[in-house]
């Protein structure tokens, strides 16, 4: 790794740092090719290199923020590159930290928010990395609601002639930094997400992410930084954890991994400050998705059972129905039979359960009769269980509402692998094309995905004419 030449003078705050910290510099050079590795870097430092450093020598790239956390986690008080007489730099890997404060939280979230909404191309390139997921996980699991989160409270306006105040709409030029948060605030932050996840349900996660982004750096950081008490910062900070998740949400559906990755640690974190312990284990529940998608099955099922211990029985029984289906994805993709089923069961008792009328959370009511028979599909298709897997991917096309167009996507592609698994061929030909057309209208890499893995089952049958007739259809698409 290019580092910058050597300074005149040492760098003293350094040195007075690892002597609080008791590192030797061999310790802190492994200590920081660790934590490289949690982000998905390579680092290869030793003790030389601390010297280096200790001499005046500037690290380069991400280093500087690295070597910064490693000290974070060591004395239990944040420092950054500057604390360290480091030159600060904009360390891709951010965003991986559970903030250990509201405060805190709010400057790694928004950071984040204005990388991105700066198009910054590297950003979406940051690879995907499964040790990035235990620390947040853990901490999430261990910790508790903050105990404070309202921001100063601003004076009551005064009634003029006997009248009282009346709030005046504000102006968007007014909703800066130290604004008072109003529930309509929220509210409209509330309607925004469900705008967007329709968006996002209908067209895919390419079609409006930028925009989502831009509103969370524009609108929802000013809130974050305005003036709340208690009962309104809780609220504000689900709300926003909410918006914070689609849009990790709509970057994992455009096959940004890492930088969605970034997204959900940092919506886990905002949970944490609004006091609402079961949307925390639905952001997890989220990263278990998309573990699974990435292939990750191990750390699939690790995340949905820390969701599941981290709201205990408590839960309604849909949302438990919703833990449970996601764990069977992760023992699907492991090959783990008797677990899959184990847990499918449990998902189908729990849904069950459910349908007496429970308060569900506005989060969890897509989780129906449609969405577990897609879990089944997907989780037989993964066990070669064809013929289960063909009857509930038909049974969850039939209850889906037209909508939630992606996920009929999905289900059929599940349906012709299934019927392809099952000798069908013209069948599964005809819905792999039904599946390729939908695809094409749709702004989403993991739906054109969905189609190729199923080309690349159709490859042993190449020469056959229905799949020469499945190419013609698709090859007209453009």
């Amino acid at each position: 790794m290019t580092e910058r030449p050597p300074q005149r003078n040492p760098n003293r705050q350094l040195a007075a740092l690892i002597a609080e910290a008791g590192f030797s510099n061999a310790g802190l050079a492994r200590r920081v090719d660790q934590l490289g590795l949690e982000h998905g870097l390579d680092l290869r430092y030793d003790k030389t290199s601390v010297t280096r450093w200790l001499r005046g020598q500037q690290p380069r790239g991400t280093t500087p923020a690295l070597i910064a956390e490693v000290f974070t986690r060591r004395l239990g008080r944040r420092l950054s590159a500057q604390d360290l007489g480091l030159d600060a730099c904009a360390p891709v890997y951010a965003g991986l930290e559970f903030a250990g404060s509201p405060e805190e939280a709010v400057d790694i979230v928004s950071g984040l928010w204005r990388k991105d909404s700066g198009s910054h191309a590297e950003l979406r390139k940051i690879a995907f990395t499964p040790a990035g997921l235990v620390v947040p996980s853990r901490d999430w699991l261990i910790g508790r609601a903050d105990d404070r989160v309202a921001r100063g409270e601003a004076a009551p306006r005064v009634p003029v002639q006997g009248r009282p105040a009346v709030p005046r709409q504000r102006t968007q030029t007014e909703r800066g930094p130290g604004h008072r948060v109003t529930p309509g605030d929220i509210a409209a932050l509330r309607s925004v997400s469900e705008l967007f996840r329709a968006l996002d349900h209908a067209y895919g996660g390419g079609h409006a992410r930028q925009a989502l982004v831009r509103y969370l750096e524009h609108e929802a950081e000013p809130m974050l930084r305005g003036t709340y008490g208690e009962q309104t910062g809780r609220r504000l900070f689900g709300a926003v954890a909410d918006l914070t998740r689609l849009a990790g949400w709509t970057s994992y559906d455009i096959a940004a991994h890492g930088l969605a990755q970034r997204y959900f640690v940092q919506a886990l974190r905002l949970s944490q400050a609004a006091g609402d312990r079961m949307y925390g284990s639905y952001v997890l529940v989220t990263m278990s998705r998309q573990a699974v998608y990435l292939g990750h099955g191990r750390e699939a099922v690790q995340l949905a059972r820390v969701a599941q211990q981290g709201v205990g029985a408590s839960a309604p029984p849909v949302v438990q129905a919703l833990l449970h289906a996601v764990e069977a994805r992760g023992h699907g993709v492991l090959g783990e039979v008797r677990a899959c089923t184990a847990s499918l069961v449990r998902a189908e008792r729990a849904l069950e359960a459910g349908r007496s009328g429970d308060d569900v959370p506005h989060w969890a009511r897509f989780f129906d009769e449609a969405q577990l028979q897609d879990e089944f599909g997907h989780s037989y298709r993964d066990l070669q269980q064809y013929r289960a897997a063909a009857q509930s991917a038909e049974r969850s096309l039939q209850l889906r509402a037209p909508g939630f167009a992606r996920s009929r996507l999905f289900c059929r592609v599940v349906l012709a692998s299934a019927r392809l698994g099952l000798g069908e061929l013209d069948s599964a030909c005809a819905l792999g094309a039904e599946a390729a057309a939908a695809a094409a209208d749709m702004r989403s890499v993991r739906a054109h995905e969905y189609v190729r893995e199923f080309e690349r089952r159709l490859e042993p049958y190449r020469d056959a004419g229905p799949v020469r007739g499945y190419r013609e259809k698709v090859a007209a698409l453009g």
